[in-house]
């Protein structure tokens, strides 16, 4: 479904002209080490990954807007874990779409396990968003505060099983952040040195 709709970012002629040292070719295809992970990725693999995972979120998709489809106008239990539900199912296939047609950011290809961390963090995000009140009018769900407490409980459990994954799949997140964190320190740092530099030229007058 998603191939169908959608062009690939990275295709094998695209690739065979990218003068991008990271990427090579071998028996398996193309493939790349990560910029996260210092990894082996081929690039087949890669988006037969995210096809596989959209089709499976569009399928929950629907099976949800059916079982959403039957309640009343009152706001349940069942409802808002239903919401909370989709809120999680769309930000995975909003994500995929945008990682599936980019081809100008190596950064979106990863392994599978990198992948669900950045989803899981996208919702992390969202959720707090949500929670501060942070999020449009357009996008804004019904009854937040349930929306909130609902994903809160599941979201983990909710990527796991999208992506069949193990628990510990989500242990080593950290790296990702950390790694984040440390090319801002960077960067810090390097704006700090760069502003020395320019107050010594000035107080000699230059």
């Amino acid at each position: 479904m998603l191939a169908e709709n959608y062009k690939r970012g990275f295709t094998d002629d695209k690739l065979k002209s990218v003068p991008e040292p990271k990427v090579k070719y071998d028996e398996g295809g193309f493939y790349i080490l990560t910029i996260s992970e210092n990894v082996k990725v081929y690039f087949e693999d890669y988006y037969r990954f995210l096809e596989s995972i959209y089709d499976r979120c569009m399928a929950e998709e629907t099976r949800v807007e059916q079982k959403v489809s039957s309640f009343g106008p009152e706001w349940t239990e069942s409802k808002a874990y239903y919401a909370a539900y989709r809120v999680i199912l769309e930000i995975v296939t909003k994500s995929i779409r945008s990682y599936y047609t980019d081809g100008s950011n190596f950064g979106v290809i990863m392994s599978p396990w990198c992948f669900g961390t950045v989803m899981l963090e996208k919702v992390e995000t969202y959720r707090d968003r949500l929670a501060k009140g942070q999020i449009g009018d357009e996008q804004q769900p019904e009854n937040p505060y349930y929306v909130v407490r609902y994903v809160d409980e599941i979201y983990r459990k909710t990527l796991l099983d999208l992506f069949d994954f193990p628990e510990e799949a989500f242990k080593m997140r950290w790296q990702y952040s950390e790694l984040l964190r440390r090319y801002s320190k960077v960067l810090n740092n390097i704006t700090g040195s760069l502003q020395s530099v320019l107050m010594i030229i000035k107080s000699y007058g230059v």
